[in-house]
């Protein structure tokens, strides 16, 4: 078998041919917005810039036994904290206020202040964000908050940004992406997935993630994914394990392959003109609670990680190794002969690969 990272390189040049797109630099926290603005990771604050009262609606689709779920709480409480009040934080999880698939539409018009986002909600109005979508880009947990968390991620916050006017603020470990059937099938290679209905999330930037994983996608809102899976709607689905075991997935599933197929994130994102209405000083204070959370979340679902497959073994799931050399070439072969990756940045996606 010919090593995955070894045709990841020789794809890159091959289509780096085409013409790059200028590549991404820069830091941990999110940069400049358009209008001038910045966000700034440091907790120093100037106490002559602390701003009016503000109140911001935080709504996320998860549930809060999720740990980004209950990062949500982390940020309200610190924000309020830290703050001594002048911000607060209206919460809502579950999909309560708005959906997955409307909640970035309310983003955007200003009817929320902050929602959970990631890359494949925001392929739509930036086409380039698809390289974070793809299978295999990430290798690890270290791999993927080296990347968003640090120089890169900032200078790819501001440019969504710029072209849709939110700004991602950072990025929270959502876990691994692994496949559960609700029958007891191993998925060793792309092959195994061949005519198996698998749930992806409702962007086209998922379905595509789905096709290139050999399956055959089916978009479905994650709050009606218990259902799909309990009446056969769909085969099975794609998520980190924390978010099978928290979501009660195992109740209706019967089988995981280990796929590894994406280093999964959330990123707290919020409506750019909310953001420009807050003070250097609030600023601050809003980062050091996303800092907060991200700490949170990210600790919750390692230590989850590194124990959930014997819970899930508990309730009688059979969990497989699925050959991920052979998934890893299939996806990103199937991403770089695509027109998909045509608005990618291939000296940049060069640079991720060679940090991992």
């Amino acid at each position: 078998m010919k090593n995955w990272k070894r045709s990841i390189a020789l794809c890159l040049s091959a289509v780096m041919m085409v013409g790059l797109l200028a590549s991404c630099g820069s830091k941990n926290a999110p940069a400049a917005s358009s209008s001038g603005s910045t966000a700034s990771g440091s907790t120093s604050t100037n106490t002559e810039d602390v701003g009016d009262p503000v109140k911001l609606v935080f709504s996320i689709a998860a549930v809060p036994t999720d740990a980004h779920g209950a990062a949500q709480k982390v940020f309200k409480d610190t924000l309020e904290e830290i703050s001594g009040g002048n911000i607060t934080v209206e919460c809502y999880d579950s999909g309560s206020l708005y959906g997955q698939d409307t909640e970035h539409d309310a983003l955007k018009n200003g009817d929320v202040d902050l929602i959970y986002s990631s890359a494949s909600w925001l392929t739509d109005g930036s086409p380039w964000v698809s390289m974070f979508t793809a299978g295999y880009v990430f290798q690890s947990y270290d791999h993927m908050t080296k990347v968003l968390n640090g120089d890169i991620g900032k200078e790819v916050f501001q440019k969504i940004a710029d072209e849709q006017g939110i700004l991602p603020l950072g990025a929270y470990y959502l876990g691994t992406r692994q496949v559960s059937l609700s029958e007891d099938k191993q998925i060793k290679t792309p092959e195994d997935l061949n005519g198996i209905n698998l749930r992806m999330p409702n962007s086209d930037a998922w379905v595509f993630l789905g096709k290139a994983m050999g399956a055959n996608p089916t978009a479905i809102p994650f709050n009606d994914l218990y259902l799909a899976l309990q009446t056969g709607t769909v085969d099975g689905q794609d998520n980190p394990l924390p978010t099978v075991q928290s979501a009660k997935f195992y109740e209706v599933q019967k089988s995981i392959s280990l796929t590894n197929h994406l280093v999964d994130s959330v990123w707290p994102t919020i409506n750019l003109n909310t953001w420009n209405k807050l003070t250097d000083t609030q600023k601050g204070w809003v980062m050091e609670a996303v800092e907060a959370g991200r700490k949170a979340c990210d600790e919750q679902n390692l230590k989850t990680e590194s124990e959930v497959q014997d819970f899930l073994k508990e309730q009688g799931l059979s969990i497989y190794e699925a050959d991920v050399a052979a998934f890893a070439d299939h996806v990103l072969n199937t991403y770089l002969n695509d027109p998909i990756s045509d608005s990618w940045d291939k000296d940049l996606l060069a640079e991720i690969q060679a940090m991992a």
